[in-house]
């Protein structure tokens, strides 16, 4: 059966848009969701595509950020810190960097909550509004040789602000476009989060290898390492402002509308659906390693390990991001076609089985043989992370779908993707052993396919409405 307008529980029409009917309602008779009702969005071309930008800008400021840190982890060492021996610097900048993780479970907590009792576009305009600000904040610091150890404490203040704020971006906006895109192109639409995280990477690693190349140390210590952040202003202000324009999600309107958006969303997630949450939990795991070890900490690994020029580094960080995108949306398409846990799984597999081989490789300091395995990597990694959006949005229903998302997409990041540079420093540190980060990515791995192995499919079914 299908309405193609639906009212709500108290017999008002549910509110539309100028595109059209904001949602259709259908009863397929699946027996594992007996008695739920599910629905699919009906809206116009138009609205899709502010919905894309929307997302887009929110995760792209996110993850410029976290990029401009990560490659210029060294000079912010050299600013923030006393002068000691320059690996003990640069782990103390990595564990600011993990520090500021610890929050995201916490902002997942209030950001799901917000996101699924209030509604997804308020989460999302706020969240982008306070962690622009924050990013904003970083490039105003004085340095340890001005104000001494309040240099360190200010950055990690601020830096635990963003992790609070960012915290509500990835899921939020994966959520939306989910809620938001046609039945059978959920993982394509989704794919646009990942390709957004991205994005700021590459254009952080632009920047950076821009700022490296025509700056001394000297320049880059005094004023160049600022100019990155001081653009997140400008760029947060503009995605507030388009996320502001638009209404919420069909699926979280008709929820609201029936009055049946639950009080306490995160309570009622653990639980009726912590079985899913643990599910998601484990499949996070191999992208939030991968994704800050191959795409974060990689040219620091590349100058400071394995010797390489910083320029270069940087310049092969950037060539393997290009393709990065591109395989994302592909990613994206055939998680489509064949389903979110084979595209998953094939992740987990070539990542036990290649990871040590093509860090091996990376050895050799050869650019051209180091740029050809970052983007192998790349590649890998988009099987992961083009997927897992659409993935966890579709694992949880509407009434805690922000929630599932945000608690376990940030729990997880919390636990091993921020402490994943870190860990990566420490574990050759403590092992002699320049390969020890090619471990840790399995190990990540092997988990995850555990994990998706145990979940179920859901790439053709219609969102559940609950």
């Amino acid at each position: 059966m299908k309405l193609s307008k639906t009212r709500a529980g108290n017999g008002a029409p549910v509110p539309g848009t100028k595109d059209g009917p904001a949602v259709a309602f259908s009863n397929d008779g699946d027996p594992s969701l007996s008695g739920q009702r599910r629905l699919e969005p009906n809206v116009g071309r138009d609205t899709r595509r502010k919905v894309i930008a929307a997302s887009f800008i929110g995760n792209f400021v996110e993850w410029f950020d976290y990029a401009v840190y990560g490659y210029l982890a060294v000079t912010i060492t050299a600013v923030f810190f006393p002068e000691s021996d320059p690996q003990t610097g640069l782990l103390l900048t990595f564990a600011l960097f993990a520090i500021s993780f610890l929050v995201r479970p916490l902002g997942g907590f209030v950001w799901g909550h917000i996101g699924d009792r209030i509604g997804r576009r308020t989460a999302l305009s706020w969240s982008i509004l306070i962690m622009s600000a924050a990013t904003f904040c970083i490039a105003l610091i004085p340095g340890y040789a001005t104000i001494g150890i309040w240099a360190p404490i200010l950055l990690l203040i601020i830096r635990v602000v963003q992790g609070f704020s960012a915290s509500g971006e990835y899921a939020g906006a994966s959520a939306f476009l989910v809620e938001y895109a046609p039945p059978n192109r959920r993982g394509l639409y989704a794919a646009v989060v990942p390709a957004s995280t991205a994005t700021g990477l590459l254009l952080g690693s632009l920047l950076a290898a821009l700022l490296t190349g025509l700056l001394d140390d000297s320049q880059m210590q005094d004023w160049g390492w600022r100019l990155p952040f001081l653009l997140a202003a400008p760029m947060g202000l503009i995605g507030r402002y388009i996320r502001t324009r638009l209404e919420d999600t069909p699926a979280f309107r008709a929820l609201a509308a029936e009055d049946h958006a639950v009080k306490a969303p995160v309570k009622d997630m653990f639980r009726t659906h912590w079985r899913q949450l643990l599910q998601a939990v484990g499949a996070v795991l191999l992208n939030a390693v991968g994704f800050y070890v191959i795409l974060s900490y990689m040219p620091t690994y590349l100058s400071e390990e394995l010797g390489l020029g910083a320029t270069e580094s940087y310049i092969a960080t950037t060539i393997a991001l290009l393709t990065y995108i591109g395989f994302i949306f592909l990613t994206g398409m055939l998680s489509d076609r064949f389903g979110r846990k084979k595209v998953l799984i094939s992740a987990s597999v070539l990542f036990i089985l290649l990871t040590v081989p093509a860090f091996s490789l990376l050895g050799t300091g050869n650019f051209l043989v180091i740029v050809l395995v970052q983007i192998l990597l790349g590649a890998m990694l988009t099987l992961n992370d083009g997927t897992l959006p659409s993935f966890l949005a579709e694992m949880f229903p509407t009434r805690v779908r922000y929630s599932g998302f945000a608690v376990s997409f940030n729990l997880s990041n919390a636990l091993f993707g921020g402490t994943a540079p870190m860990m990566a420093t420490l574990l050759i540190a403590a092992t002699a052993n320049n390969l020890a980060p090619a471990f840790y990515l399995v190990a990540a791995a092997i988990i995850s396919l555990v994990a998706v192995s145990l979940s179920r499919e859901t790439s053709n079914e219609p969102l559940r409405h609950e």
